[in-house]
């Protein structure tokens, strides 16, 4: 794909809020035509209203095969033999909780929405990939490289998603049609606040023996996400990472973006021992008992 095709249509899920929202409005900046999905039609309303002639609302629903294969087949209208330069997959969620408690329910919509959720929409969209030789993005995060305890769901789906990068790009390398991995280290978006309800809400969510035994650990990671949100970044800085995957001539396979990437890697890289070892003293986990 060159990087400034005549015509450039790109799909971007979780448009509603944060990353998405921002990486709709900056492609649409820079002369893409943006599908933006969304759950509900009045995110979509507002997201167009910021960008009139670019930007096009599709509601679906990435757990949902019947939304997904109507949004392809209205895309595909749309963008006829011109194709999809590109697929953003950026719809997520996090509910944290001790493995060990975790309702099942929340546990399996993770991975349903982070990780089964990108490849049903690989595999539904990836005609019109083909066709214009576009690129697909995935918008993974630093918890697909370092765990942390009441995190484990959440992270499963990131390896996981990672993983699915990493194969795809070479599945996919003998058509020319690139892979990026945006790993995303913490940005100022509406998560947080999401992540501080569920986290206050785990007393009732995991029950009283739960809440006890795992009180010390929930609340050491309540404070590591105060303290990463007074220091994330804008979501902007995720949609030019997402920019540069989709045009630049040498995308790269990961991107690391965000405050405190960097230091999440050297750690992530250390023997598991020392790793743990680490953690615990960072984020002041309870020691053995």
């Amino acid at each position: 794909m060159s990087s400034q095709p005549e015509h450039r249509f790109v799909v971007v899920t979780g448009t509603s809020t944060g990353i998405g929202a921002a990486t709709a409005v900056h492609l649409a900046d820079k002369g893409f035509h943006v599908f933006a999905c969304v759950r509900q039609a009045a995110d979509g309303e507002e997201l167009r209203a910021r960008a009139p002639e670019s930007v096009t609302p599709i509601v679906i629903d990435v757990t949902n095969e019947s939304t997904i294969a109507s949004a392809a087949s209205a895309v595909a209208d749309a963008v006829g033999k011109t194709g999809l330069a590109g697929l953003v997959n950026n719809a997520g969620i996090g509910v944290p909780a001790p493995i060990e408690f975790q309702p099942m329910a929340d546990f399996r919509e993770q991975l349903e929405v982070n990780l089964f959720g990108p490849v049903a929409m690989i595999q539904a969209f990836m005609p019109l990939i083909r066709r214009a030789q576009g690129r697909i993005v995935n918008v993974g995060s630093i918890g697909g490289m370092l765990v942390l305890p009441i995190n484990g769901a959440y992270s499963a789906s990131k390896f996981g998603i990672r993983a699915i990068s990493d194969a795809l790009r070479l599945e996919l390398r003998q058509w020319n049609i690139h892979v990026s991995l945006i790993e995303v280290a913490p940005v100022k978006t509406a998560i947080f606040g999401k992540s501080f309800a569920a986290l206050d809400e785990l007393e009732s969510t995991i029950g009283d023996e739960g809440f006890k035994l795992y009180k010390q650990q929930i609340a050491a990671i309540r404070k590591a996400v105060e303290d990463a949100a007074a220091s994330a970044d804008s979501p902007l800085v995720i949609a030019k990472a997402i920019h540069h995957a989709l045009t630049s001539d040498k995308p790269k396979a990961k991107y690391l973006v965000g405050h405190g990437g960097k230091k999440t890697a050297v750690a992530a890289a250390l023997p598991d021992g020392a790793r743990d070892r680490a953690l615990v003293h960072e984020l002041g986990l309870p020691k053995p008992e």
